[in-house]
């Protein structure tokens, strides 16, 4: 197992900025914004040719109320799993109640914990630093987080208090696995759905749109299989996207979905289908990720608003007919197990190794079948296919005039190809090569008797003139 090493402190102190840093990423969202993270956030870091993992927390103030108690627990909960603290201050606020009480907690739990000044720059750092030994944390380690300075000594020190690693096999395999990204339109029941997969109180959950800011990756077993689990901001609709915060935080969640093995979209049963979350789905296909649709709320609903809502996916979702879609209710847990079947299903299609053999066999019986269209009084052909690619799967077809295939007949190979392998949950993407023409833009050369064949005949034409 890898050391663990959180980052601890008020709010907007530089918690982000120095896991950045230290990840070598930019996997956290960095603002000049009280409060921006919210949940445990996860990386990989080296400090002196060690492999450590850091958790970047929520600030703690202790007066929170509503999410923002919600955000401590997360920080505490960050502070039991660590093995190495480290509390972050800001010289230019000084000490402040809330340090006092972050440090009073940190005593109590006795683990091993270092004073990072932040912010020291434009700063007397004698004066600065004074008020901060008052909280008997032990030595103090001016930093910037965001220049570098003093972060190498702070790592010098830190790595002389990780606990020996043991190397197992499952530290090797961390990370590996299916990936999964839950997206959707803001307050729809992600973060409550990412909670009831793991089994426990890993994300924020508050009644609250935007409650997630940014995509938090998780990675976890389920019955001795590794997945990662990715949970996402809400996407709203463009015009209703303000602040510079939402709009990272909606391409955070768009790098989640082509960074994803599976999508899971999750809509809001209540509300039925709005155009929202067709967009959002039109995304996920247009990456060519694998699809698992779930409406959320489920149980909350009655016998008419249900039957209503199964009309409206066949009549709505008949360009997505390749993708499950199960009713479920997140809070409850009803019908959430029946995903894992879904998902691995589609992930078992997206990744499938595809025989040469096979697609080409397939590809003459729907030629057989349906005859591809003439194209200037001659038959486009396809000859033979092979696979070029996983996750989506990407048939490649070989054959003349490919770049004259109308956009019918690619649906009707699309269709074909999917019922023919027997592919759940997955788009397929066909790509075509046409044969290259060896003599295209080369000019004819004449031998001595048809050159003086041609000048006869050309005598023959002037005289009938």
């Amino acid at each position: 197992m890898l050391p663990v090493i959180a980052l601890v402190g008020r709010p907007n102190v530089g918690k982000s900025t120095l896991f950045n840093r230290l990840t070598k990423s930019r996997d956290a969202l960095v603002a000049n914004y009280a409060g921006l993270t919210r949940d445990r956030k996860y990386g990989e870091a080296e400090i002196n040719g060690r492999q450590v993992l850091l958790i970047d927390t929520g600030g703690i103030t202790g007066d929170e109320e509503g999410i923002d108690a919600v955000m401590a627990q997360q920080s505490m909960q960050a502070i039991e799993e660590a093995d190495v603290v480290l509390f972050l201050v800001d010289c230019r606020d000084g000490l402040t109640p809330a340090d006092e009480m972050i440090a009073q907690h940190l005593r109590v739990r006795a683990k091993p914990t270092y004073l990072v000044a932040n912010k020291v720059d434009g700063v007397n750092p004698d004066i600065a630093l004074a008020p901060f030994y008052e909280l008997g944390i032990g030595e103090l380690f001016p930093t910037t987080a965001t220049h570098g300075r003093g972060v190498r000594n702070l790592l010098e020190r830190v790595s002389e208090a990780l606990p020996e690693q043991e190397e197992t096999e499952a530290a090797e395999d961390e990370g590996k696995g299916v990936k999964i990204a839950i997206v959707g339109r803001p307050n729809v029941g992600k973060s409550t759905l990412v909670n009831r997969l793991l089994g426990e109180e890993r994300v924020v959950v508050f009644d609250m749109p935007g409650t997630t800011r940014d995509s938090i990756y998780i990675n976890y077993e389920r019955n001795g299989t590794p997945y990662t689990i990715i949970d996402t901001a809400g996407v709203r609709r463009r015009k209703n996207v303000r602040e510079t915060v939402e709009k990272f935080s909606i391409i955070k969640t768009l790098q989640a979905i082509n960074d994803a093995n599976v999508v899971v979209l999750l809509m809001d049963a209540s509300e039925g289908i709005v155009d929202q979350d067709l967009h959002i789905m039109g995304n996920v296909i247009e990456s060519g990720r694998a699809l698992v649709v779930a409406l959320n709320k489920w149980d909350g609903l009655d016998p008419d608003h249900r039957d209503y809502i199964k009309k409206e996916l066949e009549r709505r979702l008949r360009f997505v007919d390749f993708a499950d879609t199960h009713f479920i209710s997140a809070l409850h847990g009803t019908g959430v197990g029946h995903l894992y079947e879904s998902i691995e299903a589609a992930y078992q299609s997206a990744t499938d190794k595809l025989s040469t053999n096979h697609l080409t066999r397939i590809l003459q019986w729907a030629v057989s079948e349906h005859q591809p269209p003439m194209v200037h009084g001659h038959r486009i052909k396809l000859r033979y296919a092979h696979a070029g690619g996983q996750n989506p799967p990407v048939i490649v077809i070989h054959g003349n005039q490919t770049d004259q295939v109308p956009a019918h007949y690619v649906r009707y190979l699309e269709k074909t190809f999917r019922r023919a392998l027997d592919l759940h949950g997955t788009p397929v993407k066909i790509e075509f090569r046409g044969g290259e023409n060896p003599y295209a833009g080369k000019k004819n050369k004449l031998s001595s008797r048809q050159l003086a064949k041609k000048r006869r005949l050309m005598k023959f034409v002037k005289k009938k003139k």
